[in-house]
């Protein structure tokens, strides 16, 4: 009986899973949220509408965030000139003096938010896992989530479609 059940079982989890990944491939509208921004200057959600942003939730003391920083560095300067933007989002248990030490000595191109009390991170669908990127059409809408370090190439060509569209 209980070898009858295992397939079954599986069937059940590869659906559950298609499922997840169908639904996750919609837009939806990116949460209200408020950036505090290095300079102590502050964006909100509503800032990002108009351009193609990638909003990066990254640390210091994550390896694969560290790795991916220069990928995400060219792919912000391969862009900027077409209506696109990056804020890159250190988590709350960062070091401030962390952050910024890293975005000054990295010379990061792209706006740096620190997220203090974890209020962002949290709104954007509970982020504990680095880095985590969205990216959010002119619409101010998500239209992906990559945990992890992003297949570059497939980005690419998402942030090119999404930059043509009115």
């Amino acid at each position: 009986m209980m070898k009858k059940l295992i397939p079954v079982a599986l069937v059940a989890v590869a659906l559950a899973a298609g499922a997840g990944v169908y639904l996750n491939t919609g837009s939806s509208a990116a949460p209200a949220s408020t950036f505090v921004l290095l300079d102590g200057s502050k964006k909100s959600t509503d800032d990002l509408k108009g351009k193609v942003t990638l909003v990066n939730f990254w640390a210091t003391s994550c390896v694969t965030c560290v790795a991916e920083m220069p990928k995400v560095i060219a792919t912000y300067d391969k862009y900027k000139n077409q209506g696109y933007d990056t804020l890159a989002v250190a988590m709350s248990y960062d070091p401030p003096a962390y952050v910024v030490n890293f975005a000054e000595t990295r010379k990061l191109p792209f706006k740096v938010a620190i997220d203090n009390t974890g209020a962002v991170a949290q709104a954007w669908g509970d982020v504990k896992l680095t880095p985590t990127t969205y990216v959010v059409n002119k619409r101010g809408e998500i239209v992906k989530r990559y945990v992890g370090e992003p297949d570059f190439a497939e980005l690419h060509k998402l942030i090119e479609k999404l930059l043509a569209e009115a």
